[in-house]
């Protein structure tokens, strides 16, 4: 009996041959992707920079790094921040492309590259007319037509591929923009208060509304009853590259969160020429004991209305007959 088999294709961009900041060309071990060396010295991507209505060409090598022979398929495609964690990535074949996806044309789509070989394949980019000017990240990625299978009794197919990252620059006015959106805090307190640790996650979304890729900063603040200052830091596990018009969903723990108090967290985000703020207010309460203190109060008020209404059906007592009033005598008339 044959085994159902699942696709699951496994790109360089989610692993750390690209995954980490671009300072070396793109490698899963097997085979690499990476531009064609200039005169001056090799290059780990591809920079970039066209006016509207340019044409640019260029070569891309694919090195396999394997005795046997590798077949790819070669395609350019546009790039995107993960929502997980806002990693580079790319997307793939059957998606719709808008930007360096759309422009660039490898001379060959499909290429078979001999054990410890390199093909290299020449592509234009053709620049639209009416390109908005900034920032338009992509890749060149050769993809593995030959499918790993997997284990078990639904295996799962595995293709691999690679992509050299493209940072394509259009000229032409285009400013930096960044917004914090979303802030929002939740706390985890123990259920008796002072027998636990008490903690609290923030969370909140970076987005590039600008058309500049950005290297984002965030400044973390919260403030407590009166004013008090309960915790400032900068945050760690940001995108090391923010591209233009992507959001990321991000979080940050805090621990040792206050189990009573009132205030405001602020999140200020900052880049070069650009700074934004949002906060978010927040209530820290002990809850078994509000819980303990709203059933001592309903318990007060059950009693109260039932003394109440004892009161109003108590029989009242009644008051006997008044004894009647003699008139008092009068003197007779006097004439004479």
């Amino acid at each position: 009996m044959r085994k159902p088999y699942a696709l699951l294709l496994t790109l360089c961009w989610l692993l750390p041959g690209l995954a980490a900041t671009p300072a070396r060309a793109a490698d899963n071990g097997s085979w690499s992707v990476h531009p064609v060396s200039s005169r001056v010295a090799a290059r780990p991507y591809f920079p970039l920079f066209a006016d509207p209505g340019q044409r640019i060409a260029d070569k891309v090598v694919v090195a396999n790094k394997t005795a046997e022979p590798r077949t790819f398929r070669l395609y350019a495609a546009d790039a995107y921040n993960t929502a997980r964690d806002g990693g580079f990535a790319v997307r793939s074949p059957g998606e719709r492309m808008r930007g360096v996806g759309a422009w660039a044309r490898p001379a060959r789509s499909r290429i078979t590259v001999p054990g410890h070989g390199t093909v290299t394949v020449p592509f234009t980019l053709r620049v639209p007319a009416d390109a908005e000017p900034g920032d338009h990240p992509g890749a060149l990625v050769a993809i593995e037509e030959r499918i790993e299978p997997g284990a078990g009794a639904v295996a799962l197919g595995v293709r691999r591929a690679v992509g050299a990252r493209v940072y394509l620059r259009v000229s032409g006015p285009a400013l930096p923009a960044l917004a914090v959106e979303r802030v929002r805090i939740s706390h985890h307190q123990p259920l008796v208060p002072g027998l636990g640790d008490s903690t609290a996650v923030i969370s909140y979304t970076l987005h590039n509304t600008g058309k500049v890729t950005l290297d984002p900063q965030v400044e973390l603040g919260v403030r407590g009853l009166f004013g008090r200052t309960l915790l400032a830091r900068d945050l760690t596990g940001l995108p090391a590259e923010l591209l233009p018009g992507q959001r990321v969903r991000l979080t940050a723990p805090w621990r040792n969160a206050p189990q009573l108090d009132w205030g405001k967290v602020t999140l200020t985000a900052h880049a070069t020429g650009t700074r934004q703020s949002a906060s978010a207010a927040f209530l820290a309460l002990p809850w078994l004991v509000v819980a303990v203190a709203a059933a001592v109060a309903a318990a007060g008020v059950t009693l109260l209305v039932r003394a109440r209404r004892n009161r109003a059906h108590r029989p009242s007592v009644r008051a006997g007959p008044s004894r009647p009033s003699h008139p008092a005598p009068t003197e007779p008339h006097r004439t004479g």
